[in-house]
């Protein structure tokens, strides 16, 4: 199964739609995570909040790609992304195992095969350098056995990318990113 979280508006809808089984907006119409860890214990996997992010660790958890398409923000995810990765921390359990040479929560629904983060906007070396670390150390703690990292001028671009076609133009820098030992997951 592959999921979208995603940032851009409504004009995407379609062609993320066609490149994915679930598609989850980040778009700011929900409740931020209020660390209560009811999605830990109380009922798992199943945020109390009643928004769309209720069943948010359900589907990103059946997701073997997972797709995180976001704008850059000094290096990082813009917010609406981050509130939905963060409304996601019923993924784990509260329990604890050593992945990636690191103590990490125990994964709820088992290993994955990539993660993909997609960031376009105006963007540093070093704010590259640190989404290339950010989604390695993402990958190991959700579970994903890679990680890539695609960097786009503008969201125009996304198409090109979601189909697979190679851009001429060389506008785009691709990285893949693999957990630092074969025993990290």
């Amino acid at each position: 199964m592959e999921v979208i979280i995603f940032d851009l508006g409504k004009q995407y809808d379609n062609a993320l739609a066609s490149s994915c089984d679930a598609q989850i907006r980040a778009d700011g119409k929900y409740a931020p995570c209020q660390g209560c860890f009811g999605c830990w214990t109380k009922h798992p996997a199943e945020c109390f909040m009643r928004d769309s992010l209720q069943q948010v660790c359900r589907t990103v958890g059946k997701a073997d790609v997972l797709t995180i398409v976001t704008e850059n923000f000094y290096g990082s995810y813009s917010p609406n992304v981050k509130t939905v990765l963060d409304r996601s921390i019923g993924l784990s359990t509260p329990f604890s195992t050593w992945r990636g040479k690191q103590m990490h929560h125990t994964l709820r629904y088992g290993k994955h095969r990539l993660l993909r983060v997609i960031v376009y906007g105006d963007i540093t070396e070093q704010e590259r350098e640190t989404f290339t670390l950010m989604a390695k150390k993402n990958a190991i703690n959700y579970g994903y056995e890679e990680s890539e990292v695609i960097f786009l001028k503008s969201p125009g671009d996304l198409k090109t990318v979601l189909c697979g076609k190679q851009r001429l133009s060389g506008e785009y820098l691709r990285k893949k990113v693999l957990p630092d030992s074969e025993d990290a997951l």
